[in-house]
């Protein structure tokens, strides 16, 4: 009962010459009437060749397009303890599962050594442009072969490729047979809905996913471990510092509105939460938000609701005392490199009009951006401003000074923040201060936004 496989579309498509489909087979697979044949989702070609193989049922294999390379690497680093034994966790599960390490302990490095063990043709997933041009840059060098880049503009595939996730979506289904080894750096962005397909769509029976912070609490259906595999090693920020991470400390500065702030911030406040009682909109339910949009579309005052919320959290994020704050912490920290983080563009550029700083924002262009790095990483320009651009990815081990402005609630955003200014050299201490506005709702937001064990410190202040 031969069975032909083929890729078709991001899809597998397997064909039998006679007889029934094999129920373990059929398990993993839908029955199509109009091609009469059967489809499973291509990131399962792994688990269908092995099925075939355990039944010794003779398979023609036209799905694979993808080949063996001899890759080595060109300049060998000793790695670090941590990183061999990712390497080897990640081998136990089968070459398919996800690793947990912060920001600066060298999880390309640790791809690197993976894609010398598969020795397949390799797809490498990033979320922006630079770390697209960052990755080829290392591949290149690794391996001294060339590296294709899909995304920004280029549309170059070859045996060893690094794509935006955005590229990736729209190009799996014509080139999700060509490589043998998937690799999704800052993998917390693939369950989105979108982003997730093309990891469905890629046959790779290998597969690594990097990130800092792999957990989703807002998505508690995580298809992660379903189209990479399950987290088979993990390190936190505590246990590498000093060793891996430049010793850290974090402390909380607050501020205090003046008069005509705090009134002007209370006024809208009670009318953006009158708003929320009358509408009985809890934002403890996780859907708080997009209640409130739709009541904000639905009732005649929601429209001022909305405009209450945005203004009480500018003043919060905003307040003259913050700008005081920030003037003395760069006076103080004069001779570090220092990174501010803020919420939004508005803040950003705020900052850096007042106090003459250069600003990087999306709307940066590539060429500006790649200048203002540089000039910051050989210390001409010792402070940047940024409002998410430099969250995750960006190559800045100079930093040891990181000032949180503004952000959100998120456990994530702010891990990755630390994480920019934790990259070890010798001699360095890094401090991340976050600036707080007291007798708002900044605080409860700081609070939630540090539950995590790297500021759970009793040096934290």
């Amino acid at each position: 009962m031969p069975l032909t496989l083929e890729f078709q579309y991001g899809t597998l498509v397997l064909h039998q010459d006679e007889g029934e489909m094999p129920p373990d087979l059929a398990a993993l697979c839908v029955y199509d009437s109009r091609i009469k044949g059967w489809r499973a989702e291509a990131r399962q070609y792994a688990e269908i060749f092995a099925c075939a193989y355990r039944q010794k049922i003779p398979m023609q294999d036209l799905a694979r397009a993808y080949g063996e390379l001899q890759l080595a690497l060109r300049e060998r680093k000793e790695p670090r303890d941590y990183q061999l034994e990712a390497l080897q966790a990640w081998r136990a599960a089968k070459r398919r599962g996800i690793v947990a390490l912060p920001t600066g302990t060298g999880k390309s490095y640790l791809a690197l050594l993976a894609m010398e063990l598969c020795q397949r043709s390799t797809l490498v997933v990033v979320p922006t442009i630079d770390l697209m041009e960052q990755w080829a840059s290392q591949m290149r060098k690794a391996f001294g072969r060339p590296v294709g880049l899909l995304g920004g503009g280029s549309k170059d595939v070859q045996d060893l490729t690094v794509t935006t996730y955005d590229s990736a979506v729209l190009m799996m289904e014509f080139i999700g047979n060509r490589f043998g080894f998937l690799i999704v750096d800052e993998c917390h962005h693939l369950p989105g809905k979108t982003y997730q397909q093309l990891a469905r769509m890629c046959l790779a029976p290998y597969r690594l996913g990097l990130s800092a912070t792999p957990d989703r609490p807002d998505q508690p259906d995580d298809c992660l471990p379903e189209i990479l595999g399950p987290i088979c090693y993990r390190r936190e920020i505590d246990e590498l510092e000093g060793a891996a991470l430049a010793p850290y400390r974090t402390e909380t500065v607050p501020v205090e509105l003046n008069d005509e702030e705090y009134a002007e911030y209370e006024r809208n406040r009670q009318l953006y939460l009158s708003f929320l009682r009358r509408n009985r909109i809890n934002f403890s339910s996780g859907k708080g938000w997009q209640q409130f949009i739709q009541a904000c579309a639905r009732c005649g005052d929601g429209r001022e609701a909305l405009k209450a919320h945005i203004a009480q959290r500018a003043i919060a994020r905003n307040c003259q005392a913050k700008f005081q704050a920030i003037w003395e912490l760069l006076q103080k920290h004069r001779l570090d490199r220092t990174l501010i983080f803020t919420a939004d563009n508005s803040t950003a550029y705020a900052i850096g009009d007042k106090f003459f700083l250069p600003v990087l924002t999306h709307h940066t262009n590539a060429a500006e951006r790649h200048a203002i790095l540089t000039a910051f990483r050989q210390g001409e320009l010792p402070v940047l401003v940024t409002s998410k651009v430099l969250n995750e990815g960006v190559d800045v081990p100079e930093a040891n000074v990181g000032i949180v402005v503004s952000g959100s609630g998120s456990v994530r955003e702010h891990v990755q923040r630390l994480g920019r200014i934790l990259r070890q050299s010798q001699g360095k201490t890094a401090v991340l201060y976050e600036i707080v506005s007291l007798g708002t709702s900044e605080w409860s937001v700081s609070e939630r936004r540090r539950q995590h064990r790297a500021y759970e410190r009793p040096d934290s202040l």
